[in-house]
C-alpha cells in the first residue's frame, strides 16, 4: 500500500479534525499531492493540492479559508487540517498522488489511498 490515510472519524459541526496521509512513494518529494472527497451519492470531488515542493496549493472554493494542505517530504506525510466543519463536509476523503499534474483532476493522479470516513453532524 503506497498511501494511508488517517484521522477521519466524528465530528460535530465547527469542530476540526486532522487528516493525514503516510506515503511509501520512492521520491515522495517529487509528487504532486492532492486530497478528494465523495459523499454519498456524489462524484469524487477536488478539495485541496499541495505542490511537490510545497510552495504552491489550491483550494476548492467550498472549503477555502477553513481546510489548510501542508507536507513534511522529510517524513513522506501529507496532512489535512480542517477547521469549521459543516455537515456538508461528511465524505470519504482520499488521499492522491500524481507526477507532471497540470490541473488537479482526477484523471491526473495515478495513486490513492482507501479513504478516511469524515463524519460532520449538526
Amino acid at each position: 500500500v503506497q498511501l494511508v490515510e488517517s484521522g477521519g472519524g466524528l465530528a460535530q459541526a465547527g469542530d476540526s479534525l486532522r487528516l493525514s496521509c503516510a506515503a511509501s512513494l520512492h521520491l515522495f518529494s517529487m509528487y504532486t499531492m492532492a486530497w478528494f472527497r465523495q459523499a454519498p451519492g456524489k462524484e469524487r470531488e477536488f478539495v485541496a493540492v499541495i505542490s511537490d515542493g510545497g510552495a504552491s496549493k489550491i483550494y476548492a472554493d467550498s472549503v477555502k479559508g477553513r481546510f489548510t494542505i501542508s507536507r513534511d517530504n522529510g517524513k513522506n506525510l501529507v496532512t489535512l487540517q480542517m477547521n469549521s466543519l459543516k455537515p456538508e463536509d461528511t465524505a470519504v476523503y482520499y488521499c492522491a498522488a500524481g507526477l507532471t499534474v497540470g490541473t488537479p483532476e482526477i484523471r491526473n493522479f495515478k495513486v490513492w489511498g482507501p479513504g478516511t470516513q469524515v463524519t460532520v453532524s449538526s
